[in-house]
């Protein structure tokens, strides 16, 4: 049950910085004079500047995404059988992780989202939500992945909503 995905593998990242490139390249060569309908009435001079800085925020969103390349992922621990998650840099500073052995796992519920984004949220046994679990550290389809974790540990339950 080992899962992690790099930014370098995700394509919203290299979207991002696709969208900002076109932006930023149409801003550089266009010129805001000739920004006009054939007809010359309307004319938006203005919208050249404002597609190059905002291509330049969005290129260079995503391209910072893809240089330092955060990690997420999850795993079970072979040595103690903890589920062990992690979002940014696994082990480095400022990275978000947890660690919680299956046997303190009491649910795992799944809310589906009307604009198809569902949340992941995992509960120990005292119904404590366990922070920084979430769809983003676990492979989809999410109640794939969590009924075969179930599976191995009969007392977790998997909740869809």
């Amino acid at each position: 049950m080992h899962y992690e995905r790099t930014a370098r593998e995700d394509l919203r990242w290299w979207g991002l910085f696709l969208v900002g490139a076109m932006f930023l390249y149409a801003g550089l060569v266009v010129d805001p004079a000739t920004n006009c309908d054939p007809s010359g009435r309307e004319c938006a001079p203005w919208l050249v500047p404002i597609a190059r800085w905002m291509g330049a925020v969005f290129g260079l969103a995503g391209l910072a995404h893809l240089v330092a390349n955060p990690r997420r992922g999850s795993r079970i621990d072979l040595v103690s059988g903890d589920l062990i998650w992690w979002q940014n840099r696994f082990g480095a500073k400022g990275g978000k992780e947890g660690r919680i052995h299956p046997s303190r796992i009491s649910a795992i519920r799944i809310v589906s989202q009307s604009d198809n984004m569902d949340e992941v949220h995992l509960y120990d046994l005292d119904g404590v939500r366990q922070p920084y679990f979430d769809g983003e550290v676990i492979p989809s389809p999410f109640e794939a992945w969590a009924r075969k974790l179930a599976a191995r540990w009969p007392h977790i339950r998997v909740e869809t909503q």
